[in-house]
C-alpha cells in the first residue's frame, strides 16, 4: 500500500519548472521540519500506516563561528581572535555586494506564482471534494487506534518480537489467579476483534467509494469483448478474400517477374566474368606498354583497373592481390619516368649547338611531362635543374678545351688545368674565348626556353581542361535533372540504367585498350596524344539521352590548379634561374683570368671592349629571360672599380710628372689639341677618332670659343685626359660615379699641385727656376681659367650619364670651381702685392725736387711697363685693365701716404706744381700701354680732403 504522500493530487510541473517545483517543496520541508500534510485521493487508495520520523531538534546542528564568537560563557571576549593568527593587517572591512549577483526582487517570483496558481485551484478543488480524515471520516480516526506493527509491510507473526508485542504474555503472567488470566485474555480478544471490525470498516468504506469505477471497468469488459468478436469475424472474412486473390492474380505475375530478376542477375554475372577477363589482361598490356616507353597509356589503364576493382568488382577473391601489384607497377613506372626524364634533359642540353636549335623529340617530353604531372612529381623541374647546372659546365669547358687546341704556344701535357690554361692565353685569345662562351650560352638559353615553353604548355593545357571539365559538369548535371524530370523517370531506375551501361563500357575500354595496346607495341610505334584521346571515365554515369556525368580518371588524379599555377611559376623561375648559372659561369672565367691581375693591367681600349661584350651578353639574356642577372654585372662592376682605380693612378702620376717638369712657359699648341678643342666646342665629349698626320704649322694660342688663351703644355695634356675619363664614362656608364669622383680628385690635384709649384714657389726646387716671374704667374692664371671654363662642360656630360638621385654628387665640381676662382684670385692679388711692394719701396725715398720728373717716378713708370709686357700677351684686355686699376690704386695709397709724410698739400704752390708733374708723367705713361689708354686712374685722389 503506497504512503499518503504518494496520492497528493497536486499535478506535477512539466518541463523545467517541475524541478524548481520539486526543490521548492523539499527546501520548505527541511526548514520547518515537519511532515507535509497530504490531501486524499479523489478516490481514496488503501489505507497506509505511517512511519515514525525522527525529529530534528537542536543538538542536531554543529557549533559555527558567530556561536564560538558570542559565546556567554566566556568571562572575557577575545579581541584579537583574528589578528593574533593572521597578523594585523586582518582587519574587518565590509563586504562589497558581488557584481554577479542579481538583486532579487518580487518580479523575479512573478513566473512562478503564476504557474503555482492553477495548481493552488485545483488543490482547493480537491480539498472541497475530498473532506480531510479528521473532520469528515471518523472511521480513519479509528484506524489511527490500531498500533501501527499491524501496518507493517514486514507483519509476520511467526517473528518472536512480533508475536511478544500482539500478544504480551507478561500481562498472563502477573499474578491475580486463573481468573484474571481469563479475562486479560478475553479483553485482548475483544481489542483484536475491535481492531479487525475498523480495518474491515474502513475496506467497505474505500470500497463503497470506488464502486463507480468496479461498475464501470465491468460494463466495459463486455462491450470490450464485442467488439474483439467482430474484429476477429472482420479478419477472417480479409484472409479469406487475400487468398482468393493472390491465388488468381498475383502468382503467375510474380513468377514472370522473378525470372526476370533471374535473367537480369545472369546478364550482369555474364557482364561482370566479361570485366574480370579484361581485367586480367591489365598485367601483360601494361608490360606492353612500358616496352614501348608509353608511360601515359600505361598509367591510364592501371588507374582504370584499380577503378574498375573497386567499383564493380570489390570483393572478388581472384583479384585479392591485383592492386596491390597495380600499386607496385605504378611506381615502377614513375621511377622509370624520372629516369627517362632526367636522361631526356642530358641528351638535350649537351648536344652540339650545331644541330637545330629546336625541342629534342617534342611528343616524348610532352608525354613526358603529362605522365609526371598525372603521378604528382612536381618537382621534375629540379632535375632539369640540377642538369642544366652540369651542362653550363661542360659549355665552358668545352670552349677552354677547344680554343687551347688552336694555340701552339700552350702545352696542355705540361698545363693541365684549365684555369691556368686560361691565364696564360693572350688578351685577345681571351677575349675570343669569352666572346664564344657567350655565344654558345645564348643559344643554351634559347634552348631551354624553347623546352620549357613545351613544359608550360602541357601545363596549361591540362589546367584549361580541369576548369573546363568542372564547368562542364555543373551544366550536365543541370541538364540531366531538367531531362529526368521532364520524362517522369525515377531517379533509381536512371541510375539502374547507367550502372548497366558503366559496365558494358568498363569492359569495352579495357578490351580496346589492350588492343590498342598490343597493336601499337607490334608496330613499334607508340603517339602520346592518341594515348591521351584513348582515355574515358570509366565512373562516368550513361544517362538517357546520351549524356555521361562524371570527370575522367585522369582529372581526378591530376594536380590542383593551385600547384599547377606553381609549377607554372616555378618554370619561370626555372628560366630565370638558367640566367643565373650562365652569368655565374661567366663570372668564373672572369675571375680566374682576373686572379692574376690580367684584367687590371688591360688598356682602357681593351676594358671598354670587354665591358661592351659583357653589356650586350647581359642585354641578350635578359631579353631572353625577362630578367636581368646582376651577377656578372657586378663582378664586371668590381673589375671596373679595380680598373678604374689604376687608370686613375696612371693618369695622376702622368700628370703629377708633367707638373713636376713644367717651367711654365708659353708652349705652342699643336693643330691636333685644337682640334680636340673644336671636337668639345661641337658638343662632343668624346675623343675623336685619330686622322693621318698632317704637316700643320702649331698656333701660339688656343682658340676656345672665339678667347685666345696662353697655356703649358701641362693644360692641354689634361685636356685630353678628362676627355679619357668622359670617354670611359660613355663606354662603361656603369663606372660613371666613380669615374666622377676620380676626375674631382684629379682636377684637385691639378689645383693644389699648380698653387704649390707657382705660388708656394715649388718650382724653385723642383725644376730649377730662379724665380716665379709675373709671366709665370699670368700664364698658370690663365691656365686656370681655361679648366674653369671646362668644368661646366664635364659636369653638363656626366649628369647626362647619372641617375636624378645621384645628382647630389655633381656637388663636386661646384667645390672645384669655387678652389679654381680662389687660386685665380690669388694669383692676381699676388701679381698686385708684387707692385705693392715695389711702390713701398720706391715712393718711400721720394723727395719733392727738381728735376721733374722725378728719378722715382720714372722707375715706376719702367716697372709698370715690364709688368704690362709681361701679361699683355697672356691675359684678355679686361682683366689687364682689372688688373692695373688694382695696382693703380695701390701706387695712390702709397704715394698719399708718402706725400702726407711730406707735408704736401694741394695748395696750388711750387712744390704741388712738382707733384703734379709727376702726376702727369706717371698718367702719360700709363695710358700709352695697349689697351690702357681710356683707363680711368683718378689721380686727384692722392691729395688729402681739406676738411
Amino acid at each position: 500500500m503506497a504512503s499518503s504522500h504518494s496520492s497528493s493530487p497536486v499535478p506535477q510541473a512539466s518541463g523545467g519548472s517541475s524541478d524548481g517545483f520539486l526543490r521548492k517543496s523539499r527546501d520548505l520541508s527541511s526548514r520547518h521540519y515537519r511532515p507535509v500534510r497530504s490531501l486524499p485521493d479523489v478516490c481514496p487508495k488503501e489505507p497506509t500506516v505511517v512511519a515514525d520520523q525522527h525529529r530534528w531538534t537542536v543538538y542536531n546542528s554543529k557549533v559555527n563561528l558567530p556561536a564560538a564568537l558570542n559565546d556567554p560563557r566566556l568571562a572575557k571576549r577575545e579581541s584579537d581572535f583574528f589578528t593574533k593568527t593572521w597578523g594585523l593587517d586582518f582587519v574587518e572591512t565590509e563586504v562589497m555586494p558581488s557584481f554577479y549577483l542579481p538583486n532579487i526582487t518580487k518580479e523575479h517570483f512573478g513566473p512562478y506564482l503564476q504557474e503555482m496558481a492553477q495548481r493552488e485551484k485545483i488543490h482547493e478543488r480537491c480539498k472541497n471534494i475530498c473532506p480531510s480524515k479528521d473532520e469528515h471520516h471518523p472511521v480513519s480516526t479509528e484506524l489511527e487506534q490500531v498500533p501501527k506493527i499491524f501496518m507493517k509491510p514486514d507483519f509476520v507473526l511467526e517473528d518472536p518480537g512480533t508475536f511478544n508485542d500482539v500478544l504480551p504474555w507478561s500481562h498472563f503472567s502477573v499474578a491475580g489467579g486463573k481468573n484474571r488470566d481469563v479475562a486479560s485474555s478475553r479483553l485482548l480478544q475483544e481489542k483484536l476483534s475491535h481492531y479487525l471490525d475498523v480495518v474491515e470498516v474502513s475496506i467497505a468504506q474505500q470500497i463503497s467509494l470506488r464502486s463507480e469505477a468496479f461498475f464501470h471497468a465491468m460494463s466495459s469488459q463486455h462491450e470490450l469483448q464485442d467488439r474483439l468478436q467482430e474484429t476477429t469475424h472482420a479478419v477472417a472474412t480479409l484472409r479469406s478474400r487475400t487468398a482468393a486473390i493472390e491465388c488468381a492474380m498475383c502468382e503467375s505475375p510474380l513468377r514472370a517477374l522473378r525470372q526476370a530478376i533471374t535473367r537480369a542477375n545472369c546478364v550482369k554475372l555474364h557482364n561482370k566474368l566479361k570485366l574480370m577477363a579484361a581485367v586480367h589482361q591489365t598485367q601483360p598490356t601494361v608490360q606492353l606498354l612500358l616496352s614501348t616507353s608509353e608511360f601515359v597509356g600505361a598509367l591510364e589503364l592501371i588507374a582504370t583497373t584499380k577503378e574498375v576493382l573497386q567499383q564493380e568488382l570489390q570483393g572478388i577473391h581472384s583479384f585479392r592481390h591485383l592492386g596491390s601489384q597495380l600499386c607496385e607497377m605504378e611506381r615502377l613506372i614513375d621511377k622509370m619516368m624520372i629516369a627517362d626524364f632526367s636522361t631526356y634533359a642530358k641528351s638535350d642540353l649537351n648536344r652540339s649547338f650545331e644541330e637545330d636549335s629546336q625541342v629534342l623529340e617534342k611528343d616524348r617530353l610532352q608525354s613526358l611531362v603529362f605522365g609526371l604531372l598525372r603521378q604528382r612529381k612536381l618537382d621534375f623541374l629540379d632535375i632539369y635543374s640540377d642538369e642544366m647546372v652540369q651542362a653550363a659546365k661542360g659549355i665552358v669547358r668545352e670552349c677552354v678545351l677547344r680554343t687551347v687546341s688552336q694555340i701552339d704556344e700552350i702545352d696542355t701535357d705540361v698545363v693541365v688545368k684549365l684555369p691556368d690554361q686560361m691565364r696564360l692565353m693572350t688578351s685577345p685569345q681571351w677575349f675570343e674565348l669569352l666572346k664564344g662562351i657567350f655565344e654558345h650560352f645564348i643559344f643554351f638559353i634559347k634552348r631551354i626556353k624553347a623546352t620549357l615553353s613545351v613544359i608550360r604548355s602541357v601545363v596549361f593545357e591540362v589546367l584549361d581542361g580541369s576548369q573546363k571539365n568542372r564547368l562542364t559538369l555543373g551544366e550536365i548535371g543541370k541538364a540531366e535533372l531538367a531531362y529526368l524530370t521532364h520524362e517522369g523517370l525515377f531517379i533509381s531506375d536512371a541510375l539502374h540504367e547507367a550502372e548497366e551501361q558503366q559496365n558494358n563500357g568498363a569492359q569495352a575500354r579495357l578490351q580496346s585498350r589492350g588492343d590498342a595496346s598490343c597493336s601499337d607495341s607490334a608496330s613499334g610505334t607508340t603517339e602520346s596524344s592518341s594515348s591521351r584521346g584513348e582515355l574515358t571515365s570509366v565512373s562516368a554515369s550513361i544517362l538517357p539521352g546520351g549524356s555521361s556525368i562524371g570527370l575522367a580518371v585522369s582529372e581526378d588524379m591530376m594536380p590542383s590548379d593551385l600547384e599547377l599555377g606553381r609549377v607554372a611559376n616555378n618554370i619561370q623561375e626555372l628560366l630565370y634561374t638558367a640566367s643565373d648559372v650562365t652569368h655565374d659561369r661567366c663570372v668564373k672565367v672572369l675571375m680566374t683570368r682576373a686572379r692574376d691581375g690580367s684584367l687590371e693591367r688591360l688598356s682602357s681600349a681593351e676594358f671598354v671592349c670587354l665591358s661592351q661584350a659583357v653589356e650586350r651578353f647581359v642585354k641578350d639574356s635578359e631579353e631572353l629571360c625577362g630578367r636581368c642577372s646582376v651577377s656578372l654585372r657586378g663582378a664586371l662592376q668590381s673589375q671596373a672599380n679595380r680598373f678604374v682605380h689604376r687608370f686613375h693612378e696612371e693618369r695622376k702620376t702622368k700628370l703629377s710628372l708633367l707638373l713636376d717638369n713644367e717651367r711654365w712657359k708659353q708652349a705652342d699648341v699643336p693643330a691636333e689639341f685644337q682640334d680636340l678643342v673644336n671636337f668639345i666646342a661641337d658638343g662632343r665629349i668624346t675623343l675623336p677618332e685619330r686622322k693621318p698626320i698632317e704637316e700643320r704649322k702649331p698656333s701660339e694660342y688656343l682658340t676656345v670659343d672665339g678667347q685666345k688663351y696662353a697655356v703649358v703644355g701641362t693644360v692641354l695634356l689634361l685636356i685630353r685626359i678628362f676627355l679619357e675619363y668622359c670617354q670611359c664614362v660613355n663606354d662603361i656608364p656603369s663606372i660613371t660615379t666613380d669615374m666622377l669622383t676620380r676626375l674631382s680628385d684629379l682636377l684637385k690635384h691639378f689645383n693644389s699641385r699648380s698653387c704649390q709649384l707657382v705660388l708656394g714657389a715649388g718650382a724653385l726646387q723642383v725644376v730649377g727656376l730662379k724665380t716665379i716671374t709675373t709671366k709665370n704667374l699670368a700664364l698658370a692664371s690663365r691656365c686656370l681659367q681655361l679648366v674653369v671654363h671646362y668644368i661646366p662642360v664635364i659636369r653638363a656630360h656626366f649628369e647626362t650619364k647619372l641617375q636624378p638621385k645621384q645628382y647630389s654628387i655633381l656637388r663636386h665640381f661646384d667645390h672645384i670651381t669655387k678652389d679654381y676662382n680662389d687660386h685665380i684670385a690669388e694669383i692676381s692679388a699676388k701679381l698686385v702685392a708684387i707692385m705693392d711692394n715695389l711702390f713701398e719701396k720706391v715712393l718711400s725715398k721720394y723727395e719733392v725736387k727738381a728735376p721733374m720728373p722725378s728719378t722715382c717716378f720714372r722707375n715706376v713708370c719702367k716697372q709698370m711697363a715690364k709688368m704690362h709686357e709681361a701679361i699683355y700677351e697672356l691675359l684678355p684686355e679686361e682683366q689687364t685693365q682689372m688688373l692695373f686699376l688694382r695696382i693703380n690704386a695701390s701706387f695712390k695709397m702709397h704715394l698719399k701716404r708718402q706725400l702726407a709724410r711730406l707735408g704736401m698739400i694741394n695748395d696750388g704752390g711750387p712744390q704741388h706744381g712738382l707733384v703734379m708733374v709727376d702726376v702727369a708723367f706717371y698718367t702719360e705713361n700709363i695710358q700709352a700701354l695697349r689697351s690702357l689708354e681710356r683707363l680711368d686712374l683718378n689721380m686727384a685722389e692722392i691729395w688729402e680732403q681739406k676738411r
